[in-house]
């Protein structure tokens, strides 16, 4: 019998008005029902107070030692309280609104309690409440589900209906993991899983029936990536690229500085995967000068090697022009031709550029979006490169690649990822981590501040212009407004050109035009503007290794990962450099972030806080790249089963007899009626 298809209506008690209530929860079959698992649990485990913690939920169970007295505030309003002995023990026990109980509780009976404990005054605010014996015998020691409801479902009646369920269909219930992985694991059975999720025993039950269903739902996710990247193997031939690995050996060994160790493991599985006649589909990440740039430019050589043309896509032309002003200068000596492409080049240079790459003349091209647009024709496209990948959408990256034929492709990106993250939202394709800084690389001193401290901050700045260096002043707002209390850089500009006379301060953000941003950007750059005020257009791309000195106002009101980008625009020469958040947070979140910055310039510890603090729904925008809402499990606590999950799922379904074995038959016909195409990748 197929759960998903017996309604819930089948159930006694659920008629037109209750079916429909179900349905504003989710629940339209027995399926969804024994699938719909509670969001936490009441724990109803007597608790020591001895140990128990100031504001921590408890449940006693004790003698009444005094009568109960009730005070009235108005006319509904009211506060009862006893003292309770517990083994000797004598703490105060207060009700709020609940002087119905008066009558019931008398001095001597045994009562038990469960509510918030007062450790200072020895009381405890109750909100749950058992006076008969029986009832008492049958909530200590349990786990009580606590469910997401709607208006009109009561709690009681949905755990009823549940357990209604279980004992009428819960036989039916499939399991879906082959049996040598319950074997290896020790896993539960999927049916007493399910019901040991919704009526755990005790604490051991519960976990082990949380353990099985998280492990459940993250293999089964990891399978359909799996398979994904199975039919993509199967069905997208690459290109095998043929280049001489010793002149790729010659070009590393001419760079003007060697490459890290990290490096040189990204660029051999690059390299690696363009001499297979399969589609390249990889995500290279790696920290704020952690040195992607010229892991890029050797694959885009290699590729070049081969015989064919290299692309280069980039979120803004200030970091396209960068980047083209790089390659162009390593690989100048082998007369490879970088051409640039951006919507604000004059119509001859553009048409000349244009021409440029339909004859194959332009050996590497280097652009924002105007790589993809209609007039572009590429002659043999063979890689294609997108630099901060997640700063473009699904079909802008699609439409590059599908400039050429089946091209190999990278992505890139200096926002770094949690590894359980990247393996589940870019878990189709293999990702490389640059996890390892180029050495000289100086650490960025970072300092928290409230605002009080501005004029310190002047002088400070003032001081590191007069020693030569150039300074970033970040604000998260270009004009004032009425409604958030920000500091806004048109106001902080007109400050710091009086403030910091006769320093030369600039303005720079995103409601300039290409040109005036270039011509700011070009005079920071040469030192003729020694302090930019800007909003965070320069959170990317911008590099400058004269500056030195980072302030960003109203820090608290950034992302960590935000936060980390603006910091990485300096410390990139030799001078020693100093990022100053200048903040007074109202929210512990805030402070947290602060305290993060603080304490870590590690670009990768700095992700996986940031996802533990904001959960991987809001990280990067992820609900984009296809991660599903998991039921059970979570991937920023869920890590170990999470990596155990994919390399289980690889090891099976990327395996040359899974289609044929009898042991993963009903795995393979259920990856048959999964929707792949729903899960929003490339």
């Amino acid at each position: 019998m197929n759960l998903a298809e017996v309604s819930v209506d089948v159930l006694t008690g659920v008629g037109e008005s209750r079916k429909k209530e179900l349905e504003g929860l989710g629940i339209e079959s027995i399926a969804d029902l024994l699938s719909y698992f509670p969001y936490r649990y009441e724990d109803y485990r007597l608790t020591d107070l001895i140990t128990a913690e100031n504001e921590q939920r408890v449940t006693v169970r004790g003698r009444v030692y005094t009568q109960p007295s009730v005070r009235w505030y108005g006319k509904s309003k009211s506060r009862m309280h006893i003292k309770l002995d517990i083994n000797g023990v004598f703490v105060s026990v207060i009700w709020f609104n609940q002087a119905f109980l008066k009558d019931k509780i008398r001095s001597g009976q045994t009562i038990l309690i469960s509510g918030k404990w007062d450790r200072q005054r020895l009381q405890i605010t109750a909100d749950r409440t058992m006076i008969s014996e029986e009832e008492q015998k049958k909530l200590i020691g349990q786990l009580e589900p606590i469910y997401s409801v709607v208006s009109g479902v009561k709690m009681s009646w949905l755990r009823k209906l549940i357990h209604q369920a279980f004992v009428e269909y819960g036989k039916y219930i499939q399991e879906n993991l082959p049996a040598e992985l319950l074997s290896r694991y020790k896993l539960l059975p999927r049916a007493k899983a399910m019901y040991f999720i919704h009526f755990p025993k005790g604490p051991a039950e519960n976990h082990q029936a949380r353990r099985r269903i998280a492990y459940e739902e993250l293999f089964l996710y990891q399978c359909k990536l799996m398979w994904l990247r199975r039919i993509q193997r199967t069905k997208i031939e690459g290109i095998a690229h043929s280049f001489p690995s010793e002149k790729v050996e010659q070009f590393i060994q001419g760079l003007a500085f060697p490459l890290t160790g990290a490096q040189k493991r990204v660029v051999q599985e690059i390299l690696d995967d363009m001499r297979q006649p399969i589609q390249m589909n990889r995500l290279v990440q790696g920290d704020v000068g952690s040195g992607k740039t010229v892991v890029a430019a050797i694959a885009l050589f290699a590729n070049y090697l081969s015989g064919y043309q290299g692309a280069l896509m980039v979120p803004t032309e200030i970091l396209a022009d960068q980047h083209t002003a790089s390659l162009q200068q390593l690989l100048a000596p082998f007369h490879i031709r970088v051409t640039s492409l951006t919507s604000k080049m004059a119509v001859r240079k553009r048409r000349e550029a244009l021409s440029e790459i339909e004859l194959g003349l332009a050996h590497i091209v280097v652009g924002t979006h105007a790589l993809i647009q209609e007039p572009v024709v590429y002659r043999n496209l063979g890689l294609v490169i997108t630099d901060e990948q997640h700063r473009f959408g699904v079909k802008q990256r699609a439409a590059l690649r599908e400039k050429g034929i089946s091209p190999d492709v990278l992505f890139m990106t200096a926002t770094p990822i949690p590894r359980t993250l990247a393996i589940s939202a870019f878990g189709e394709m293999d990702v490389s981590t640059i996890d390892e800084m180029p050495a000289g690389r100086k650490p960025i001193d970072t300092y928290w501040v409230k605002k009080e401290m501005w004029s310190r901050i002047i002088r400070f700045i003032e001081k590191e212009c007069q020693k030569g260096h150039q300074a970033y002043v970040i604000c998260p707002l270009i004009e004032e407004s009425e409604k958030l209390d920000l500091q806004n850089a048109q106001e902080v500009f007109e400050q710091l050109t009086v403030e910091l006379a006769p320093i030369r301060v600039g303005l720079l953000h995103g409601r300039m035009n290409s040109a005036e941003k270039e011509e700011v950007m070009n005079a920071f750059a040469v030192n003729d503007i020694q302090v930019l005020i800007s909003t965070t257009v320069v959170e990317v791309g911008v590099n400058v290794p004269n500056a030195t000195c980072m302030v960003i106002y109203d820090a608290d009101r950034f992302g960590l990962a935000q936060l980390h980008q603006l910091r990485g625009r300096v410390g990139r020469g030799e001078g020693a450099s100093t990022c100053i958040l200048v903040a007074d947070p109202k929210s512990e979140a805030g402070i947290e972030r602060m305290r993060v910055m603080t304490e870590t310039t590690d670009g990768f510890e700095i992700s996986q806080r940031d996802l533990e603090l904001r959960g991987p729904g809001d990280f990067l925008g992820v609900k984009q790249s296809g991660l599903p809402d998991f039921k059970v499990a979570d991937i920023s606590e869920d890590g170990k089963i999470l990596e155990v999950a994919r390399n289980d799922a690889a090891q099976i379904v990327l395996s040359e007899d899974f289609v044929t074995q009898e042991d993963y038959r009903s795995l393979y016909e259920w990856l048959q009626t999964e929707k792949l195409e729903s899960m929003n990748f490339d």
